[in-house]
């Protein structure tokens, strides 16, 4: 799925003493000269488990005339080798398509610097807290046309969505159609185990299985270098006869 006309800009977050926020991430809708025509919004974004974010974008209007290209992304040049721009071109729209791939979340907070012209039309956080990763937005479309104005938005987790006032489209897939004329909160959480305690498990369990090595090999050589049970007489060894038992 693409996302036309968004771009996404980062807000800090406040860390709280019992909350680790891993990071916070306000993904921000290019506010591009497009209020007054047709407008597409769709984007789509994937979260891994490793939380690194992969997706793409479309921002893209009808255009004013033939000489229109539509809203115009620019990748930031720290993320080159992760985020491609082409232009986009379907059902009379035109503008930029944007893939991106493998980011962190401070990468994203980058994708900001692709438009000059933004707003805070589409604030979207996503936070961890221990396992659970909380995703809230808030998009204000009252100043879009309500006419030709298609805003989507959808986002794939790891693991199953526990709560969301999205649409499923599976356990781990929530989309939102935004209603033009209206401010939309979205939300959603899911629980999945974070990276980095999950490298330290990892860790801990080959110590772990490292040291059951080594104790059953020293306690397989104390088996074996244990005092031995007395041996059979050699075949070899010279036998004591009848007659050299027999007093003379």
């Amino acid at each position: 799925m693409t996302g036309p006309g968004t771009m996404f800009s980062v807000q800090p977050t406040t860390h709280s003493l019992r909350r680790r926020v891993l990071a916070a991430v306000g993904l921000v809708l290019l506010a591009v000269p497009f209020l007054t025509g047709c407008l597409r919004v769709q984007a789509t974004m994937g979260i891994s488990s490793d939380d690194r974010v992969s997706g793409q974008i479309v921002a893209a209007t009808i255009p004013a005339d033939e000489n229109d290209p539509g809203p115009e992304l620019t990748a930031p040049s720290a993320l080159a080798s992760k985020v491609r721009v082409q232009d986009y071109a379907q059902d009379g729209y035109v503008g930029s398509q944007v893939f991106f791939n493998d980011l962190t979340f401070g990468d994203v907070q980058q994708l900001a610097t692709m438009s000059d012209q933004s707003a805070g039309m589409f604030q979207l956080n996503l936070q961890r807290s221990g396992d659970l990763v909380a995703l809230n937005g808030r998009v204000d479309l009252e100043s879009a046309p309500t006419q030709g104005t298609d805003v989507q938005f959808t986002i794939a987790f790891p693991a199953r969505v526990a709560t969301t006032n999205g649409t499923r489209e599976s356990d781990s897939i929530v989309t939102w159609k935004l209603p033009a004329g209206e401010v939309s909160t979205l939300r959603a959480e899911v629980r999945y185990s974070d990276p980095n305690t999950r490298g330290f498990a990892g860790w801990a369990g080959i110590m772990a299985g490292g040291a059951l090595g080594v104790t059953l090999i020293i306690a397989g050589a104390a088996w074996f270098t244990r005092n031995p049970a007395p041996r059979h007489p050699s075949a070899d060894a010279p036998r004591e006869s009848v007659s050299d038992r027999t007093p003379s």
